[in-house]
């Protein structure tokens, strides 16, 4: 089983490879600087007056027909033009369940109990290490009943009464005590294992396709090609809150959708911004939120580290002030909220409630998670997803059905899966054409596909990878400055996929049909050792023929980095094996901390 991201900010990292050790909450919050100069200035940066809770205009809502629910992605798939422009959208369901999320909880759920985050409520200076926001975890555990009274009991000290307030009324007192920077701090039981969908065969909406426990395998999702357990991004959790919880400005991993249900309690606010404003959004976070004595002390891409840290909270009326769009949704129980790629979203609870939400990708997810798996090598992170081996599963999948003469209104849905799988494929040839111009042994392995991560930025390696002595460890071919510098010649080798010819021949066909992709920006201009566009142009791809053969002998077995070295009879296997052996003997100690690596 995988972690998501969400978690990167409330853990210490110990060890890459080893996993993370948790941050515990002992009950002592850490004293606030507030009071005086310091809340003025805090005012002055975000408008102390919060009257523009008003003017942030409601996101676009959805009330689908009993015929219309019965497909989730497909009715997603029809409102995604319109929706997708305002970052997130609310969807009514024509049903409701007939068991309630308590029930499920308490009776169906035996010995449920759950940890919570503790939140400041206050917004941060972002000027150094000491003033980052942390969400610790809580040594307390609560059964639902139990974090129900305490959410409830605070609800009625804070409005004297534990009635749901109007909305604009609750939103503008979460402002308030955010910029008023109090130490107080409330709790939030967020990424629960679990759902609170009921097993009854007989609850109407637990029975449908819109259970979130099934939607990332249903027949359009991308994710249900996935075989490893991603606990929130394949399967669903709970996010169970009080008054003033929040969960602060992100976007999903790998850039996919969200989709969210409301099961009980007192309504959500949503914030979303447009995907195609991320850029903007980011922009702004830069240079409004946090200070660049912070970010020049953690190097390049601080300010993206920081976001995926899901602490970073402010209201959105500075994004609205520097032109960025902002839409709202108030999420009663009983509707869902969708975010889509690459959207940025936060918000905030308006009393005891509990949500359940999980991720889920369709076709024209992937020129976003293309663009996320950039950033993730840019930021040196290790990936969720195997982005090439989804694609190229899909890719495979399409071929057959276009075989098969299945063209219709549905297959033109699928045209990004094509457009993406040229893309990569075309990349990935030319690339591997000059690396052989230079010199380069090129195999094939035949041994079974297994994703592996480069080891200059972490990019999942599925087509192919190349070794050296300049670099012995697998690296990925996205390194143009490595690649221009690196004199092993002969001595440089690069391992293809087994399935490299069935893939060059799909992209060939697909080409003939496809057409071009919306530019996906990753937004982050700075050094980098990831490929240049213009190291694929030039005088020395005079002779390239696209998806002309570039021969390339099998090897027989796998060859495994590591603790042992397969022995292999082919010549082909012999030059690889000494290859590897040279690898293992001077690779640095990082390398030789994996179990293996199993050439794919």
């Amino acid at each position: 089983i995988m972690a998501r991201s969400g978690g990167d900010a409330l853990k210490i990292q110990e060890n890459v490879f080893r996993g993370h050790r948790e941050r515990v909450f002992d009950g002592n919050w850490p004293p606030l600087e507030h009071g005086g100069e310091h809340e003025s200035v805090k005012a002055d940066r975000f408008g102390g007056d919060v009257s523009w809770i008003s003017q942030i205009p409601q996101c676009v809502v959805f009330t689908p027909s009993i015929d219309e629910f019965k497909d989730p992605l497909a009715y997603i798939s029809s409102i995604s033009p319109l929706a997708s422009k305002y970052g997130i959208c609310k969807i009514i369901p024509p049903i409701l369940p007939s068991v309630p999320a308590g029930r499920v909880l308490m009776k169906e759920k035996s010995g449920f109990k759950f940890s919570t985050r503790v939140q400041p409520m206050s917004l941060s200076d972002w000027d150094s290490d000491n003033n980052k926001v942390t969400f610790l975890t809580s040594a307390q555990r609560y059964t639902f009943s139990e974090f129900e009274k305490m959410a409830n009991k605070f609800h009625s000290r804070r409005f004297s009464t534990a009635a749901i307030q109007p909305p604009l009324f609750v939103e503008a007192e979460f402002w308030k005590e955010m910029l008023a920077g109090k130490s107080d701090h409330i709790q939030y039981a967020s990424d629960v294992d679990g759902s609170a969908f009921s097993s009854s065969p007989a609850d109407p909406l637990a029975s449908s396709n819109w259970n979130l426990k099934i939607v990332s395998s249903l027949p359009k999702s991308i994710l249900r090609l996935l075989e490893t357990i991603i606990p929130g991004v394949t399967e669903p959790m709970l996010y169970i809150g009080m008054l003033f919880s929040m969960f602060a400005w992100h976007v999903e991993d790998h850039y996919l959708y969200s989709i969210n249900y409301h099961h009980c309690g007192a309504p959500k606010t949503w914030y979303g911004v447009p995907g195609e404003a991320a850029q903007r959004f980011e922009s702004v976070v830069k240079e409004e939120i946090y200070a660049e004595k912070l970010l020049s002390e953690h190097g390049q891409g601080a300010a993206y580290d920081l976001l995926i840290g899901k602490t970073t909270m402010f209201p959105p009326n500075i994004l609205v002030k520097h032109g960025v769009p902002v839409y709202k949704a108030v999420q009663a129980p009983g509707e869902y909220v969708l975010t889509f790629p690459r959207s940025y979203h936060a918000g905030f609870s308006h009393g005891f409630n509990c949500g359940e939400a999980v991720n889920f990708a369709m076709a024209d997810w992937f020129p976003f998670g293309a663009a996320a798996c950039r950033r993730y090598s840019l930021l040196n992170r290790m990936p969720l997803l195997p982005h090439e081996e989804l694609l190229w599963r899909e890719a495979q999948g399409l071929d057959a059905s276009d075989n098969e003469k299945k063209q219709n209104a549905e297959s033109l849905m699928q045209m990004p899966v094509k457009s993406a799988f040229v893309q990569l494929m075309a990349f990935q040839h030319k690339v591997r054409w000059l690396l052989k111009e230079r010199g380069a042994a090129i195999y094939t392995s035949l041994a079974a596909p297994i994703n592996i991560p480069c080891s200059l930025c972490k990019h999942m390696c599925y087509v192919s990878f190349l070794t050296c002595k300049c670099f012995p460890e697998p690296t990925c071919l996205n390194h143009a400055q490595e690649m221009r510098k690196c004199q092993c010649g002969k001595e440089r080798q690069v391992f293809l996929h087994r399935d490299i010819k069935k893939m060059d021949a799909v992209a060939l066909r697909f080409q003939t049909v496809v057409s071009p992709l919306p530019v996906v920006d990753d937004g982050m201009v700075f050094d980098s050792a990831l490929l240049e566009e213009d190291f694929l142009d030039g005088e020395e791809y005079s002779g390239y023929v696209p998806f002309d053969n570039i021969d390339a002998p099998d090897l027989e077995s796998p060859i495994i980095f590591g603790s042992s070295v397969v022995t292999t009879n082919s010549d082909a296997d012999a030059d690889a094996k000494k290859s590897v052996d040279t690898c293992v003997n001077k690779a640095p100690v990082s390398a030789k901390s994996f179990d293996c690596f199993v050439l794919i």
